[in-house]
C-alpha cells in the first residue's frame, strides 16, 4: 500500500509516516512546500538508517495520488489544503486525525463546529471521497520515535464500510496498536473533543498517555 499524508513535515503527520514506513507500508509526506517534504523525509531516514523506511517529500498533490490518504494538517488551514484536490480525493479512503482545538491559557479546548467535528466538515467538502476519522490521542514525539514502544488503543469511526476497514487495518500494520471500532462518523465530535482531555492530563502530569481501554 501507498499512503500519502497531507500536512505530513508537521509533528503528528511526520510522526505516524514514520511508523507507518518502519511497518513496511510506502509513505509520501505531503506539504505546500515540496522543498521542505523532502527535507523532512531526508531527516528521518538519516534518523532511523537499516530500517529500511521507503518515505519520500513531495508536494501535497502527490501525496492526494496515494492509495489511500491521510489528512494531519493543522485544522485551521486543513480545508484549503483538501479543496483544491477534491477531484484526486474522490473515491478514495481519507483518514482525518485533526481535532479542532485552540489554546485557552496554558490549555487547549475542543471547538464546536457546525457539522460537530471536523472529519464530519472533511465529509462535507468532499462528497466523493469515503471519510474516516482514527490516531487523534497518540503522542506525536512517541509516534516518531520509533525506539519508544507502543501500546495503544486508536478509536476509528466511519460511515463507509471500506472506510472503516481499511482504516482498521492501517491502524493494525503499527505494532502496539490497536484498532477498535467506534461505530459512524458523528462518533467523531466525542473523540476529536477528547484530545483535548488527553493534552490536559498529559500537562498536568508532564508525561505522554496513550489511551487504553480494558474488557475488551
Amino acid at each position: 500500500m501507498h499512503v500519502g499524508i497531507l500536512g505530513g513535515t508537521g509533528p503528528a503527520g511526520r510522526g505516524l509516516g514514520c511508523r507507518l514506513a518502519a511497518a513496511g507500508i510506502e509513505v509520501t509526506l505531503g506539504s505546500r512546500d515540496k522543498a521542505r517534504a523532502e527535507g523532512v523525509a531526508a531527516e528521518l531516514l538519516a534518523a532511523w538508517p537499516g530500517r529500511g523506511l521507503v518515505v519520500r517529500g513531495d508536494a501535497n498533490v502527490a501525496a492526494a495520488e496515494a492509495d489511500l490518504v491521510v489528512v494531519a494538517t493543522p485544522w485551521e488551514g486543513a480545508l484549503g489544503t483538501v479543496q483544491p484536490l477534491r477531484d484526486r480525493l474522490g473515491g478514495k479512503v481519507v483518514v482525518s486525525m485533526v481535532s479542532a482545538l485552540v489554546r485557552v491559557g496554558h490549555g487547549v479546548q475542543a471547538v464546536q463546529l457546525a457539522r460537530g467535528s471536523f472529519a464530519g466538515t472533511l465529509q462535507a467538502a468532499l462528497p466523493g471521497a469515503k471519510i474516516a476519522g482514527a490516531f487523534h490521542h497518540l503522542p506525536a514525539e512517541d509516534l516518531a520515535n520509533l525506539d519508544e514502544g507502543l501500546m495503544a488503543d486508536v478509536l476509528v469511526c466511519a460511515d463507509d464500510a471500506e472506510a472503516r476497514e481499511a482504516t482498521m487495518a492501517l491502524v493494525e500494520s503499527i505494532e502496539g496498536l490497536r484498532a477498535l471500532d467506534a461505530g459512524r462518523l458523528t462518533q467523531a465530535q466525542a473523540i476529536e473533543a477528547f484530545t483535548a482531555v488527553c493534552i490536559a492530563v498529559n500537562i498536568r502530569y508532564k508525561a505522554r498517555t496513550y489511551l487504553r481501554m480494558g474488557g475488551i
